[in-house]
């Protein structure tokens, strides 16, 4: 009985982000070379790098601890979002893999899309959650915020890549 009830915990919402990591870990080495570790750590402040790998795993812990329930409107349109985001994020990369010269590609817009368009998904994932496992209430707006500060410093790290 208490093994049932313990695979609850494994129905959270970072099960959500599991084909998005797939994703990043199988096709990052196919991104133009800007996205390599070497040139990805190079001439970075400590404090981006920092806000960005605390911000990022802040919020990929919220989620662990916030079941996935589809029951209520808003997380029906928070898994639709999500579903638009990571399929705009996916086309993203494919962009950048397979039409590298096109002025997409080598646009700021372009190259920065992988490091925007997950605020679509991070969204989604906002209205699926409304609880936690504990007894710490949920808000949607803390999620999401902490979200957009993760991706602020993620986006001015690829920024200053790019540049």
């Amino acid at each position: 009985m208490k093994t049932k009830n313990s695979y609850k915990y494994f129905f959270n919402c970072f099960v959500l982000t599991i084909p998005i990591l797939i994703w990043n870990i199988v096709l990052t080495d196919k991104l133009p070379k800007t996205t390599k570790p070497e040139i990805v750590l190079q001439n970075i402040s400590p404090f981006i790098i920092y806000g960005e790998n605390i911000s990022r795993a802040v919020v990929f812990a919220m989620m662990v601890f916030m079941p996935i329930q589809i029951s209520k409107t808003i997380q029906k349109q928070g898994l639709l979002i999500f579903v638009f985001g990571t399929l705009l994020y996916f086309a993203s990369w494919l962009v950048l893999i397979y039409y590298p010269h096109s002025l997409w590609s080598k646009s700021v817009f372009g190259v920065l899309s992988p490091a925007y368009t997950p605020i679509i998904w991070l969204i989604g994932i906002g209205l699926i959650g409304d609880s936690f496992y504990f007894k710490l209430p949920y808000k949607r707006w803390v999620f999401i915020s902490l979200s957009i500060v993760f991706l602020v410093f993620h986006n001015i790290h690829t920024n200053k890549i790019y540049f």
